[in-house]
């Protein structure tokens, strides 16, 4: 079956922008056209394809069920077309790309280690590294712009058209700075007789701390801030009396140095597997393989 002549790459490149960001006015900032642009491109691909491929619900833009298909085929695709570019250009210099996302809790040790495993085993391979939250990793991941994502594992509406490979599983711990006021055993009066440091609601583990405060009887503790960044947290941890619920691997070294200390829980939270997000449909390249190889070594030697 041969392609459509009609379709052109500006259909895809919009099409992708747009399920991206959820809105045409976010998407025509991003591709520097018009809004109208936008939309004309968007009747343009949906007229092409033959479906529908928004849900248009409140001025926002949901992908339906072909929207979907469409994202994770057409972002393959053109990220296959943009690696051949890129192979193309760096042939003659020997020169290959990777781009990986990192959540908090392997940017600061897990994801180190092995980029530079692989960059003593390849040394011309330039690896991108990208942090943030999960749901906009695996976003990235699936529209082509990350080749893998490592991390905890998200929910199962969150990994269509994607695959998980375990690491190990981490716990989530409550930490305080080295000489807090707080001992051992902390009750859920405790808790609430000190300032909270929470994972916001995008977090992959927002919901089970919530779960735990809500078993330890601390369901109305309100947090002060909400976050999973290190330098920030570690930061109001050294200088007050706060508690910060947060992967034990993203303060794993702060751990280890005596800076901060994990509070002796009654009930301690279950841990959640860590691996690493892949496109379902797509094969691993020769960087990807490696430094998978190098993740799976360095989990096991951490």
């Amino acid at each position: 079956m041969k392609i459509d002549p009609r379709l052109r790459l500006r259909h895809l490149s919009t099409f992708l922008e747009v399920a991206r960001t959820g809105s045409v006015v976010s998407a025509s900032a991003e591709l520097g056209v018009t809004q109208p642009a936008v939309s004309k491109t968007l009747k343009e691909l949906e007229s092409i394809v033959g479906v529908p491929l928004f849900d248009r619900r409140n001025r926002r833009l949901f992908l339906n069920a072909s929207g979907v298909i469409f994202q994770r085929l057409g972002a393959a695709a053109l990220n296959e077309l943009d690696r051949a570019q890129t192979s193309a250009r760096a042939a003659h210099r020997n020169i290959s790309k990777l781009s990986v996302g990192a959540l908090p809790t392997t940017a600061t040790t897990l994801v180190p280690t092995a980029a530079l495993d692989l960059q003593r085993l390849m040394p011309s391979c330039v690896l991108r590294v990208s942090t943030g939250p999960n749901w906009f990793l695996l976003s990235q991941l699936r529209a082509g712009a990350l080749d893998i994502v490592v991390g905890r594992m998200a929910d199962p509406d969150s990994m269509t058209g994607l695959t998980f490979q375990q690491l190990h599983a981490e716990n989530v711990v409550a930490v305080v700075r080295h000489d807090h006021p707080l001992t051992c055993r902390p009750d859920s009066e405790a808790f609430l007789s000190y300032p909270l440091i929470l994972p916001p609601s995008g977090a992959v583990i927002h919901q089970l701390v919530r779960s735990y405060l809500v078993s330890v009887g601390a369901s109305d503790a309100r947090p002060i801030f909400e976050s999973v960044s290190l330098a920030f947290s570690r930061h109001i941890l050294l200088e007050s009396d706060a508690i910060w619920f947060i992967s034990k691997g993203v303060i794993r070294e702060e751990l280890h140095n005596g800076l901060l200390r994990a509070l002796d829980l009654d009930a301690p939270m279950l841990a959640g597997p860590v691996g690493i997000s892949r496109r379902a449909d797509e094969a691993a390249s020769p960087e990807a393989e490696a430094l998978i190889a190098a993740l799976q070594n360095a989990s096991k030697c951490g």
